[in-house]
Protein backbone atom coordinates (compact mmCIF):
# COMPACT_ATOMS: atom_id res chain seq x y z
CA UNK A 1 0.00 0.00 0.00
CA UNK A 2 1.22 3.51 -0.78
CA UNK A 3 0.58 5.98 2.03
CA UNK A 4 0.77 9.65 1.03
CA UNK A 5 2.90 11.71 3.42
CA UNK A 6 5.10 14.79 3.23
CA UNK A 7 8.81 14.22 2.58
CA UNK A 8 10.73 13.87 5.82
CA UNK A 9 7.80 12.46 7.83
CA UNK A 10 9.00 9.94 10.41
CA UNK A 11 8.27 6.29 9.59
CA UNK A 12 7.65 4.13 12.67
CA UNK A 13 7.85 0.37 13.16
CA UNK A 14 4.42 -1.29 13.39
CA UNK A 15 5.65 -3.93 15.87
CA UNK A 16 8.72 -5.16 17.73
CA UNK A 17 11.31 -6.97 15.66
CA UNK A 18 14.76 -7.05 14.08
CA UNK A 19 15.88 -5.13 11.01
CA UNK A 20 16.99 -7.69 8.43
CA UNK A 21 17.57 -5.38 5.44
CA UNK A 22 18.26 -1.64 5.19
CA UNK A 23 19.59 -0.29 1.89
CA UNK A 24 18.72 0.55 -1.70
CA UNK A 25 16.72 -1.98 -3.76
CA UNK A 26 15.68 -1.50 -7.37
CA UNK A 27 11.97 -0.72 -7.61
CA UNK A 28 11.69 0.07 -3.90
CA UNK A 29 14.35 2.76 -3.45
CA UNK A 30 15.59 3.05 0.12
CA UNK A 31 13.90 0.11 1.86
CA UNK A 32 13.95 -1.23 5.38
CA UNK A 33 12.59 -4.69 6.28
CA UNK A 34 11.74 -5.75 9.84
CA UNK A 35 11.32 -9.41 10.87
CA UNK A 36 8.61 -9.66 13.56
CA UNK A 37 8.80 -13.43 14.06
CA UNK A 38 6.17 -16.09 13.29
CA UNK A 39 6.86 -15.57 9.58
CA UNK A 40 5.82 -11.88 9.59
CA UNK A 41 7.91 -9.14 7.99
CA UNK A 42 7.07 -5.48 7.36
CA UNK A 43 8.56 -3.52 4.46
CA UNK A 44 8.97 0.27 4.44
CA UNK A 45 10.06 1.64 1.05
CA UNK A 46 10.51 4.82 -1.06
CA UNK A 47 12.24 6.43 1.93
CA UNK A 48 14.49 9.48 1.89
CA UNK A 49 16.67 8.14 4.73
CA UNK A 50 17.00 4.95 6.75
CA UNK A 51 17.47 5.43 10.50
CA UNK A 52 18.31 1.81 11.39
CA UNK A 53 20.78 -0.78 10.16
CA UNK A 54 20.45 -4.51 9.55
CA UNK A 55 20.79 -6.28 12.89
CA UNK A 56 19.17 -3.47 14.93
CA UNK A 57 16.30 -4.36 17.27
CA UNK A 58 13.24 -2.09 17.12
CA UNK A 59 10.18 -1.65 19.28
CA UNK A 60 6.72 -0.74 18.04
CA UNK A 61 6.66 3.00 17.42
CA UNK A 62 10.44 3.40 17.02
CA UNK A 63 11.53 5.68 14.17
CA UNK A 64 13.03 3.55 11.38
CA UNK A 65 13.10 5.87 8.33
CA UNK A 66 11.87 9.13 6.84
CA UNK A 67 9.42 9.42 3.96
CA UNK A 68 10.76 10.27 0.54
CA UNK A 69 10.29 9.37 -3.10
CA UNK A 70 13.34 7.19 -3.71
CA UNK A 71 11.23 4.46 -5.32
CA UNK A 72 10.47 6.55 -8.38
CA UNK A 73 6.85 7.39 -7.60
CA UNK A 74 7.41 11.07 -8.43
CA UNK A 75 5.86 12.25 -5.17
CA UNK A 76 6.66 11.58 -1.52
CA UNK A 77 4.97 8.65 0.16
CA UNK A 78 5.61 5.51 2.14
CA UNK A 79 5.26 2.14 0.44
CA UNK A 80 4.23 -0.28 3.22
CA UNK A 81 3.84 -4.01 2.86
CA UNK A 82 3.26 -6.82 5.32
CA UNK A 83 4.27 -10.38 4.44
CA UNK A 84 3.76 -13.72 6.16
CA UNK A 85 5.99 -16.57 5.02
CA UNK A 86 6.93 -14.50 1.99
CA UNK A 87 3.35 -13.86 0.85
CA UNK A 88 1.72 -10.40 0.98
CA UNK A 89 -1.12 -10.06 3.50
CA UNK A 90 -3.57 -7.25 4.21
CA UNK A 91 -1.72 -4.90 6.60
CA UNK A 92 -4.79 -3.04 7.90
CA UNK A 93 -4.96 -5.03 11.16
CA UNK A 94 -1.37 -3.98 11.97
CA UNK A 95 -1.85 -0.30 11.18
CA UNK A 96 -3.35 2.20 13.59
CA UNK A 97 -4.32 5.74 12.67
CA UNK A 98 -2.48 8.21 14.89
Amino acid sequence: MLIAAPAGTTVKAVADGSVVFAEWMTGYGMILIVDHGNGYMSLYAHNDALLRNAGDRVKRGDAVASVGNSGGQGRPGLYFELRRNGQPVNPNTWLQKR
